[in-house]
């Protein structure tokens, strides 16, 4: 199944209650309004019958929108909940056996910060990656160095291809040097589930997207 990764939106529940206290499924159901493309599921605090029901809900919510419902780490709950796509980790399941438990159900996406991962990642057919991280971020705990847009060229050098986005403290004013980069797209945390509209912070970000892509 193939992912469009132009804008994805990544959750946090956290951040969206102290930027505007808006439902997830609201929140989500706006993004995918103002342009995003996947809204990705990940909410690490939470698991089992919760982390499933909040998943069926963002599927009630994206319903007829045409933005794709990805959910991270959990092949399991992508296929209960009728996601079209998983994003996995380095430490979460190898790819191909979650493909081997998926099949044509559901497309991939890797994260993919370093030139061997993205490598590895177009070896094993993922349908985009995901590089970062980009700038200095607060959304995301991660003890790595930021990679800048070069960091992030060096790794697509290696990508073969595989569709990329840029992750990690990105933003409109910020994702035009990402684009110029080779990214497909980009996927944000913060700049949407942090701001007072995340309908138009996600229709802003589309707009710098196409702006950058010319």
């Amino acid at each position: 199944m193939r992912l469009d990764p132009t804008l994805i939106v990544i959750t946090d529940r956290a951040i969206l209650a102290r930027a505007s206290g808006m439902p997830l499924a609201d929140a989500v159901r706006a993004a995918a309004a103002g342009g995003a493309t996947l809204i990705q599921l990940r909410e690490k605090e939470i698991g089992g019958a919760e982390f499933l029901r909040l998943a069926d809900e963002l599927r009630a919510a994206l319903e007829g929108s045409g933005c794709a419902l990805t959910v991270n780490d959990r092949v399991d709950v992508a296929l209960a909940c009728g996601a079209e796509g998983a994003h996995l980790g380095q430490e979460d399941l190898p790819l191909p056996r979650a493909r081997a438990i998926a099949g044509a159900r559901l497309g991939f996406g890797i994260s993919a910060g370093r030139p061997e991962w993205a490598a590895q990642a177009a070896m094993d057919r993922a349908d985009y990656i995901g590089v970062g991280p980009i700038y200095p971020t607060g959304s995301k705990a991660t003890s790595r160095a930021p990679l800048g847009p070069e960091g992030m060229r060096a790794v697509l050098a290696r990508a073969g291809g595989v569709p990329a986005v840029g992750i990690g403290g990105v933003t409109a004013e910020n994702l035009a040097p990402v684009i110029a980069a080779g990214a497909r797209g980009v996927a944000v945390i913060g700049a949407v589930m942090g701001a007072p509209d995340p309908g138009r912070a996600a229709r802003e970000i589309r707009r710098c997207i196409e702006e950058a892509r010319g």
